[in-house]
């Protein structure tokens, strides 16, 4: 599997010889960021990040939907559909595939109407005419076909920024502070083991949640099991399964977004047998399998260290929603 350059973790003197590389890509991303975007009728929520790879926008986008949802508000959800064939803009249907539309929006279509496609503006029209009332993005920070009505910047404690430098001398899509000034709050996931938060703006709020398991893993207790996943972390995963008690007999990492084939499952069933133990993934790997089978899977959630902060948010949007008055 790709894994990211160990240099990105540290500011060493590979990251330094490539630093004029970042110095351009900066530029670039600064100078796409300042186009204006189409202002939608509604409101827009973002849940972005400074990095590439996993940070768990997902994740806060899935409980940003669920939390919207059950206020009665019509939410649609907009991403590129990051690895799918589908050109969009289009609605995610039943019957697609991770092959088509991505994994990640094939999950997100579960809890709420999902559109596709690079053109955040093109996907917001064709949602808005369906009925969306407040649009919520799944990746597009550094997207700027749509303006946004409030970004939340995703963090992943256990990652952080990494070196703090700019692909490719490291794994920040653009400086941290450019950034954090186009966010209106940071969403911070798990412990912050590399500083993250000394590193934001002193003016921007901090919400802290953690990464917890559902109810399902219970049954897993007591049983030998073989973890696979091909996330952007896999080793986050699997220390999450032990955290929760979880005896692993063996754990397989894959590429983010790895599509299974129906030989790798065969080997894994296999592998599973020899061990005498229960196949694990997660829900995104769950929708990259090429068929159904027994493997188990184990959803995570976000729990608020202050939950009462989210929702205040989410009460500016849904009042503008309702009001139809948008924000500035």
């Amino acid at each position: 599997m790709i894994r990211a350059p160990a240099f990105w973790w540290r500011d060493g003197w590979a990251a330094r010889m490539l630093s004029p590389l970042s110095c351009a890509a900066a530029a670039i991303v600064a100078r796409r960021v300042a186009r204006a975007g189409w202002r939608a009728p509604v409101p827009v929520l973002c849940c972005g990040n400074a990095s590439v790879g996993g940070a768990g926008k997902t994740t806060l986008a899935l409980d940003l939907a669920h939390r919207l949802s059950a206020r009665g508000i019509a939410v649609h959800v907009l991403l590129r559909g990051y690895r799918g064939s589908a050109r969009g803009p289009r609605r995610v249907m039943p019957g697609d595939t991770a092959s088509t539309t991505g994994d990640e929006a094939l999950l997100l279509a579960r809890a709420a109407p999902t559109w596709t496609g690079a053109d955040r503006a093109a996907s917001a029209r064709l949602a808005i005419a369906d009925g969306a009332e407040i649009l919520l993005m799944d990746d597009g920070l550094q997207n700027a076909s749509l303006e946004k009505t409030v970004s939340l910047l995703v963090v992943d404690g256990a990652t952080g920024f990494g070196n703090g430098r700019v692909l490719p001398a490291g794994p920040l899509r653009e400086p941290v502070s450019a950034a954090a000034a186009r966010c209106q709050a940071v969403v911070l996931i798990g412990l912050d083991s590399r500083g993250a938060a000394n590193q934001l703006p002193s003016r921007i709020p901090i919400l802290r949640a953690e990464l917890v398991q559902d109810e399902e893993i219970a049954a897993l207790s007591g049983h030998r099991v073989l973890a696979f996943a091909g996330i952007a972390f896999p080793d986050k995963f699997f220390a999450g399964l032990e955290r929760a008690g979880v005896a692993l007999s063996g754990r397989e990492a894959f590429a983010d977004h790895h599509i299974f084939t129906a030989r790798e499952l065969a080997r894994l069933e296999a592998k599973a047998r020899q061990l005498g133990a229960i196949l694990v993934t997660t829900p995104k790997d769950a929708v990259r399998l090429p068929s159904k089978t027994d493997v188990r899977v184990v959803n995570v959630r976000l729990a608020w260290e202050h939950e009462a902060a989210i929702e205040a948010l989410l009460d500016r949007l849904v009042g503008a929603a309702l009001s139809g008055n948008r924000p500035g």
